[in-house]
């Protein structure tokens, strides 16, 4: 059996005899990698590049085909329904879809989702394609993204050992951030001086770069879940009922999920309030603008400070300050009308809080950190899968809620009680989370043995 990487004498040694230093594998106990540890992995630059074209290329889709759908229809609901259709598949098949991640070899899924991806937008790119079709592709992009982002989380966990894997996470956070804003900007860009047809080939490129840049960097490992399993391949659907029954039995990957998704629940709401609360505390709809972006701009600032400044043991033990600072700013946010009034004064002090409440949503690196050291490597991608889908679900009700709360109150109400419900809920998860065990705990391999049905005796 062919082994990677070639088998070695254990000690290498120069052309004149002398032998090598043995290689750094991680970074010095106690202190945080670097940049340059995180980028000096071979394979991550590919997974880091692929993740950076994907998310410009999501990003980028979405608007060429919002305003291709504007521009034939002159519909605003149209347009909306074409937007929204892009995140359906997380949510409606999501843990499915990301239980390919465990099936196949997980180089193997990123590669045939990005293949995918690129030849569907760029049928999509054909003149005159009838908008009934065009929903329909965009669907079928869209359920590429389940098991490409499943396989690459699971593949960061297989190639960033150590702290370097919450540096990678802190970087590719920043990332996401980053990403977002050049898949808008550059998709504004190309339709004001070209069509929506050229965008789209344009972000056809983008997943084929991505497709072979992973191909030729990023070197193929057996499945995972076919490793593990003795009684040979079984269904998708028993696959990802195991992956379910897993996180249902094994309490610390549960608690570190709970805790994600009640932070994000309550701290992601006024999102979808932003309009009204901004023309409560400004007086302008123009202000929704500056409030959807401050919580971002705080997420990216405390992501890279948080990844690469504080040392591990430091991380761990600011989960809860950082959970109570998200969701407290978000409380305190909803009360400055009331103190305050509004104007410029009240709309400064809004967007500061704002802002230390991303800062706060940096608490998701070191809760990530504790789910991938939590969750075997034959389940990471159904976890990983199960997680996204429930925070794409409890983001969605989220916004809903606040949405249905404003018809009855007003805005600043709204999110101060988005963020007081949200200290109060959190509390049972986070109490939770440090009562569970640490990895490697009995706990671990009776939850192992619960999703694949067998008995620990």
């Amino acid at each position: 059996m062919r082994r990677w990487p070639p088998a070695r004498s254990p000690v290498a040694r120069r052309r004149d005899g002398a032998p090598l230093s043995r290689p750094r594998t991680g970074p010095a106990a106690g202190r945080p990698a670097t940049f340059g540890q995180v980028f000096g992995v071979r394979e991550f630059r590919p997974l880091f590049g692929s993740y950076l074209l994907s998310t410009v290329g999501d990003e980028l889709a979405r608007v060429a085909l919002t305003v291709l759908v504007y521009q034939r229809t002159d519909s605003a609901l149209l347009s909306a329904l074409t937007f929204a259709v892009s995140y359906l598949p997380w949510l409606l098949g999501g843990p499915v879809l990301a239980a390919l991640a465990d099936r196949f070899p997980r180089q193997r899924v990123m590669v045939t989702s990005d293949a995918a991806r690129a030849g569907l937008v760029a049928l999509m790119a054909a003149p005159g394609m009838p908008l009934p079709v065009l929903l329909v592709l965009l669907f079928a992009v869209s359920l590429c993204s389940p098991p490409f982002e499943a396989a690459r989380s699971a593949l960061m966990a297989d190639v960033l050992r150590g702290d370097r894997y919450a540096v990678g996470l802190s970087v590719c956070g920043v990332t996401a951030q980053l990403a977002q804003l050049i898949g808008y900007l550059l998709g504004g860009a190309l339709l004001l001086s070209f069509s929506a047809s050229t965008a789209l080939l344009l972000d056809a490129s983008a997943y084929a770069v991505s497709a072979v840049w992973v191909r030729l960097g990023v070197r193929r490992r057996p499945a995972p879940a076919a490793a593990a399993d003795d009684d040979g391949p079984r269904s998708i659907w028993r696959e990802t009922a195991s992956g379910l029954r897993f996180l249902a039995a094994a309490p610390r990957p549960l608690a570190t999920v709970a805790v994600i998704w009640v932070t994000a629940l309550f701290v992601n709401a006024p999102e979808g309030i932003a309009t009204p609360f901004g023309v409560q505390v400004q007086g302008t709809a123009a202000a929704a603008g500056l409030l959807l972006a401050a919580n971002p701009a705080g997420t990216a600032l405390g992501g890279l400070v948080l990844g690469r400044w504080c040392p591990p043991h430091v991380r761990t033990r600011l989960i809860t300050p950082l959970v109570a600072l998200a969701l407290g700013s978000v409380a305190l946010a909803g009360l400055v009308p009331l103190w305050l009034g509004s104007g410029t004064p009240a709309f400064t002090v809004v967007l500061v809080l704002l802002f230390l409440a991303g800062i706060g949503m940096a608490c998701s690196i070191p809760l990530n950190v504790a789910f991938v050291q939590a969750v075997p490597d034959a389940y990471r991608g159904r976890a990983f899968g199960v997680a996204a889908a429930g925070l794409a679900g409890v983001q969605g009700i989220g916004v809903l809620a606040a949405g249905l709360g404003a018809e009855l109150v007003r805005p600043s109400t709204v999110v101060a009680l988005c963020g007081g419900i949200g200290l109060a809920a959190v509390a049972v998860p986070l109490a939770a989370l440090r009562r569970t065990p640490a990895e490697g705990d009995p706990a671990h391999v009776a939850a192992v043995a619960a999703a694949e049905g067998r008995s620990t005796s």
